[in-house]
């Protein structure tokens, strides 16, 4: 038995779902434009440097969630994955993921952005399993808070060993084991598995994975 992690914004897709989603709620005139675009770009590039402070950005992303019932964050949604996720959905990565099920890998998607956003994504590329930063919620609807570890950098350690051990799973489990991503902020996970790939890098990544001898590829 493998497993095949694949981080999803910048990895899987060619572009950032959690960026986006904030972009498409200012663009729908759900939050507002002066306010949150400069926030929201503010985060990204906080991200990208790795110096992003997770509950800080936490409290930004999941907050609008609150404001809204569920039903209609759902139809929402629905016209962002056809107006902003599928034309991220490239056919190499795609193929990546086909193969690896083709194989009979264990593939789970691990992603620092929030469940609501993520999992009809991770449905859409056929990937059962996902690991994601999970919105609170009661009574089926968003509180705008966090429950327990959000999936990021050491973050997607705990999860994911959280996560298999609710199967019966260690890392011992697994013959072989991979890790895409395209991020710094990933390299915590990277260093744990057996074949550590990056993906279209950041240019901190790449440089961790050419003195490492790391696999690099692109899915573009």
């Amino acid at each position: 038995m493998n497993l095949v992690l694949f981080d999803l914004d910048n990895t899987l897709l060619s572009g950032d779902s959690d960026f986006e989603w904030a972009q498409f709620l200012i663009e729908q005139g759900v939050i507002d434009r002066e306010l949150y675009e400069a926030k929201n770009l503010h985060f990204y590039e906080q991200y990208k440097a790795g110096t992003l402070d997770i509950h800080e950005f936490l409290d930004f992303q999941l907050k609008p969630l609150a404001r809204h019932a569920r039903k209609v964050l759902d139809a929402w949604h629905e016209e962002f994955m056809r107006g902003k996720v599928r034309p991220m959905m490239g056919a190499q990565a795609k193929e990546l993921v086909a193969r690896h099920r083709a194989a009979g890998d264990v593939c789970v998607v691990i992603t620092a952005t929030n469940s609501f956003v993520t999992a009809p994504i991770a449905r859409e590329f056929g990937v059962e399993h996902l690991i994601a930063t999970e919105p609170e919620q009661k009574d089926g609807e968003f509180t705008g808070g966090v429950s327990g570890t959000p999936s990021f950098r050491e973050g997607k350690i705990v999860r994911l060993e959280q996560w298999m051990a609710q199967r019966g799973w260690n890392w011992n489990s697994f013959a072989d084991s991979w890790f895409y991503s395209d991020s710094l902020n990933d390299l915590p996970l990277l260093a744990k598995v057996k074949n550590p790939v990056a993906v279209d890098p950041d240019a901190t990544l790449r440089a961790h994975a050419e003195q490492r001898g790391w696999r690099i590829m692109s899915l573009r």
